[in-house]
Protein backbone atom coordinates (compact mmCIF):
# COMPACT_ATOMS: atom_id res chain seq x y z
CA UNK A 1 0.00 0.00 0.00
CA UNK A 2 0.95 3.69 -0.68
CA UNK A 3 2.52 5.34 2.50
CA UNK A 4 2.51 9.24 2.79
CA UNK A 5 5.04 10.62 5.52
CA UNK A 6 3.87 13.87 6.25
CA UNK A 7 2.80 16.35 8.93
CA UNK A 8 -0.60 17.81 9.55
CA UNK A 9 1.10 21.25 9.20
CA UNK A 10 3.34 21.17 6.17
CA UNK A 11 1.29 22.42 3.25
CA UNK A 12 3.61 20.29 0.70
CA UNK A 13 2.25 17.20 2.47
CA UNK A 14 -1.29 18.57 2.29
CA UNK A 15 -0.94 18.55 -1.26
CA UNK A 16 -0.04 15.24 -1.47
CA UNK A 17 -2.81 13.62 0.45
CA UNK A 18 -5.16 16.32 -1.59
CA UNK A 19 -4.51 14.66 -4.68
CA UNK A 20 -4.14 11.15 -3.32
CA UNK A 21 -7.67 11.90 -1.91
CA UNK A 22 -8.54 13.23 -5.12
CA UNK A 23 -7.08 9.67 -7.21
CA UNK A 24 -9.52 7.56 -5.20
CA UNK A 25 -6.15 6.26 -3.51
CA UNK A 26 -5.86 4.26 -0.82
CA UNK A 27 -2.69 5.27 1.57
CA UNK A 28 -1.30 4.52 4.72
CA UNK A 29 -0.95 7.78 6.42
CA UNK A 30 2.85 8.64 8.72
CA UNK A 31 2.84 11.58 10.79
CA UNK A 32 6.43 12.76 11.21
CA UNK A 33 6.97 15.43 14.32
CA UNK A 34 8.57 17.53 12.88
CA UNK A 35 9.34 19.41 16.67
CA UNK A 36 10.76 16.41 17.84
CA UNK A 37 12.66 15.86 15.01
CA UNK A 38 11.56 12.79 14.05
CA UNK A 39 12.50 13.83 10.05
CA UNK A 40 16.24 14.09 11.39
CA UNK A 41 17.07 10.42 12.42
CA UNK A 42 18.65 7.61 10.28
CA UNK A 43 15.43 6.09 9.79
CA UNK A 44 13.92 9.04 8.44
CA UNK A 45 17.22 10.33 6.53
CA UNK A 46 17.33 7.17 4.58
CA UNK A 47 13.98 8.61 2.86
CA UNK A 48 14.90 12.15 2.01
CA UNK A 49 17.98 13.08 2.74
CA UNK A 50 17.32 16.62 3.33
CA UNK A 51 14.82 15.52 6.07
CA UNK A 52 11.72 16.99 4.92
CA UNK A 53 7.87 15.72 4.06
CA UNK A 54 6.52 14.87 1.92
CA UNK A 55 7.73 11.63 0.76
CA UNK A 56 6.07 8.18 -0.40
CA UNK A 57 6.69 4.84 -0.46
CA UNK A 58 4.92 3.20 -2.94
CA UNK A 59 5.72 -0.50 -2.51
CA UNK A 60 8.95 0.19 -2.24
CA UNK A 61 9.58 3.06 -4.52
CA UNK A 62 10.98 6.48 -2.35
CA UNK A 63 9.76 9.31 -3.97
CA UNK A 64 10.05 13.12 -2.19
CA UNK A 65 9.55 16.64 -3.96
CA UNK A 66 5.63 17.82 -3.55
CA UNK A 67 4.90 18.77 -7.05
CA UNK A 68 7.32 15.15 -8.22
CA UNK A 69 4.88 13.02 -6.23
CA UNK A 70 1.86 14.44 -6.90
CA UNK A 71 2.53 14.10 -10.80
CA UNK A 72 3.95 10.66 -10.26
CA UNK A 73 0.36 9.70 -8.54
CA UNK A 74 -1.80 11.48 -11.37
CA UNK A 75 0.39 9.93 -14.05
CA UNK A 76 0.42 6.02 -12.65
CA UNK A 77 -3.01 6.09 -12.31
CA UNK A 78 -4.27 7.89 -15.89
CA UNK A 79 -5.87 10.76 -14.10
CA UNK A 80 -7.07 13.71 -16.16
CA UNK A 81 -5.89 16.01 -13.19
CA UNK A 82 -2.41 15.66 -15.00
CA UNK A 83 -3.50 15.72 -19.03
CA UNK A 84 -1.74 13.92 -21.63
CA UNK A 85 -1.59 15.96 -24.37
CA UNK A 86 1.45 18.24 -24.33
CA UNK A 87 -0.58 22.06 -24.60
CA UNK A 88 -2.62 20.94 -21.83
CA UNK A 89 0.31 19.76 -20.24
CA UNK A 90 2.29 22.37 -20.42
CA UNK A 91 -0.64 24.73 -19.01
CA UNK A 92 -1.03 22.72 -16.05
CA UNK A 93 2.81 22.96 -15.19
CA UNK A 94 2.61 26.32 -15.86
CA UNK A 95 0.24 27.41 -13.43
CA UNK A 96 2.41 24.77 -10.95
CA UNK A 97 5.27 26.51 -11.36
CA UNK A 98 3.57 29.82 -11.09
CA UNK A 99 1.99 28.91 -7.66
CA UNK A 100 4.73 27.19 -5.76
CA UNK A 101 7.57 29.91 -6.56
CA UNK A 102 5.48 32.67 -6.58
CA UNK A 103 2.51 32.15 -4.39
CA UNK A 104 3.76 30.16 -2.50
CA UNK A 105 7.66 31.18 -2.12
CA UNK A 106 5.42 34.26 -0.36
CA UNK A 107 3.49 32.28 1.76
CA UNK A 108 6.30 30.46 3.21
CA UNK A 109 7.60 33.83 4.30
CA UNK A 110 4.18 34.92 5.96
CA UNK A 111 3.75 31.63 7.43
CA UNK A 112 6.87 31.22 9.28
CA UNK A 113 7.09 34.01 10.86
CA UNK A 114 3.46 34.61 11.67
CA UNK A 115 2.88 30.70 12.42
CA UNK A 116 6.12 28.94 12.72
CA UNK A 117 8.30 31.15 14.82
CA UNK A 118 5.56 32.19 17.11
CA UNK A 119 5.45 28.16 17.99
CA UNK A 120 9.53 27.60 18.15
CA UNK A 121 9.50 30.76 20.11
CA UNK A 122 11.74 32.26 17.63
CA UNK A 123 12.25 35.77 16.71
CA UNK A 124 9.96 37.17 13.61
CA UNK A 125 12.06 38.50 10.90
CA UNK A 126 10.09 41.65 9.57
CA UNK A 127 12.07 42.10 6.52
CA UNK A 128 10.89 38.72 5.75
CA UNK A 129 7.43 38.67 6.46
CA UNK A 130 6.98 42.69 4.79
CA UNK A 131 8.38 41.12 1.78
CA UNK A 132 6.19 38.23 1.72
CA UNK A 133 3.23 40.53 2.32
CA UNK A 134 4.16 42.66 -0.84
CA UNK A 135 4.88 39.36 -3.18
CA UNK A 136 1.40 38.13 -2.05
CA UNK A 137 0.34 41.58 -3.40
CA UNK A 138 2.43 41.39 -6.53
CA UNK A 139 1.30 37.42 -7.65
CA UNK A 140 -2.30 36.82 -6.35
CA UNK A 141 -3.96 39.84 -8.55
CA UNK A 142 -2.16 37.52 -11.25
CA UNK A 143 -4.28 34.66 -9.92
CA UNK A 144 -7.51 36.44 -9.32
CA UNK A 145 -7.13 37.78 -13.32
CA UNK A 146 -7.03 33.90 -14.31
CA UNK A 147 -10.27 32.93 -12.09
CA UNK A 148 -11.74 35.67 -14.37
CA UNK A 149 -10.91 33.83 -17.25
CA UNK A 150 -11.65 30.69 -16.56
CA UNK A 151 -13.11 28.13 -13.60
CA UNK A 152 -9.94 26.46 -12.73
CA UNK A 153 -6.36 27.29 -12.86
CA UNK A 154 -5.13 25.86 -15.96
CA UNK A 155 -7.76 24.23 -17.66
CA UNK A 156 -12.14 23.74 -17.64
CA UNK A 157 -12.21 20.92 -14.84
CA UNK A 158 -10.01 20.52 -12.24
CA UNK A 159 -5.84 19.49 -12.38
CA UNK A 160 -3.40 19.53 -10.24
CA UNK A 161 -2.34 23.07 -10.76
CA UNK A 162 -5.94 23.59 -8.69
CA UNK A 163 -4.62 21.00 -5.89
CA UNK A 164 -0.99 23.12 -5.76
CA UNK A 165 -2.65 26.35 -5.48
CA UNK A 166 -5.18 25.09 -3.18
CA UNK A 167 -2.84 23.37 -0.12
CA UNK A 168 -0.32 26.44 -0.56
CA UNK A 169 -3.08 28.69 0.02
CA UNK A 170 -4.54 26.30 3.41
CA UNK A 171 -2.43 28.44 6.19
CA UNK A 172 -4.02 31.95 5.10
CA UNK A 173 -6.55 32.30 7.38
CA UNK A 174 -4.13 30.82 10.54
CA UNK A 175 -1.67 33.08 9.13
CA UNK A 176 -4.03 36.03 8.57
CA UNK A 177 -3.80 36.57 5.15
CA UNK A 178 -7.08 38.12 4.27
CA UNK A 179 -8.03 36.75 0.48
CA UNK A 180 -11.35 38.95 0.42
CA UNK A 181 -10.31 41.29 -1.78
CA UNK A 182 -9.89 38.24 -4.60
CA UNK A 183 -13.70 37.25 -4.63
CA UNK A 184 -13.13 34.89 -7.85
CA UNK A 185 -9.98 33.40 -6.22
CA UNK A 186 -12.19 32.92 -2.73
CA UNK A 187 -14.99 31.23 -4.94
CA UNK A 188 -12.98 28.80 -6.14
CA UNK A 189 -11.15 28.56 -3.06
CA UNK A 190 -14.67 27.78 -0.98
CA UNK A 191 -15.33 25.54 -3.37
CA UNK A 192 -12.71 22.85 -3.60
CA UNK A 193 -12.55 23.33 -0.03
CA UNK A 194 -16.04 21.56 0.11
CA UNK A 195 -14.96 18.68 -2.09
CA UNK A 196 -13.92 15.30 -0.23
CA UNK A 197 -10.48 15.07 -1.24
CA UNK A 198 -10.37 17.84 0.78
CA UNK A 199 -12.42 16.86 4.04
CA UNK A 200 -11.22 13.76 3.94
CA UNK A 201 -7.37 15.86 4.95
CA UNK A 202 -9.02 18.18 7.31
CA UNK A 203 -12.07 20.68 7.83
CA UNK A 204 -9.92 23.46 8.29
CA UNK A 205 -5.56 23.96 7.80
CA UNK A 206 -4.44 24.42 11.86
CA UNK A 207 -6.93 22.38 13.83
CA UNK A 208 -4.61 21.45 16.10
CA UNK A 209 -2.74 24.85 16.68
CA UNK A 210 -3.37 26.84 19.84
CA UNK A 211 -4.36 30.43 18.37
CA UNK A 212 -3.19 32.16 21.74
CA UNK A 213 0.22 31.18 20.41
CA UNK A 214 0.70 33.21 17.23
CA UNK A 215 1.62 36.45 16.16
CA UNK A 216 -0.30 37.34 13.34
CA UNK A 217 -0.06 41.42 13.69
CA UNK A 218 -2.34 42.90 11.12
CA UNK A 219 -4.38 41.16 9.06
CA UNK A 220 -3.23 42.07 5.34
CA UNK A 221 -1.96 40.15 2.50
Amino acid sequence: MLKIYGSDLSAPAIKVRFAANALGLKYEYLKVDLRAGENRKSEFLKLHPAGKVPVIDDDGFILFESNTIIRYLADKNNSALYPKGLIQRALVDQWIDFGSMHVGGALSKVVYNRVFAPLRNIPVDENSLKEGLQFLDRFLPVVEQQFRKIQYLAADRMTLADINLLALLDPAEVAGIDLSKYPNLTKWRTALKNESFYTQCHREYGESLDPSRLKIGARSG
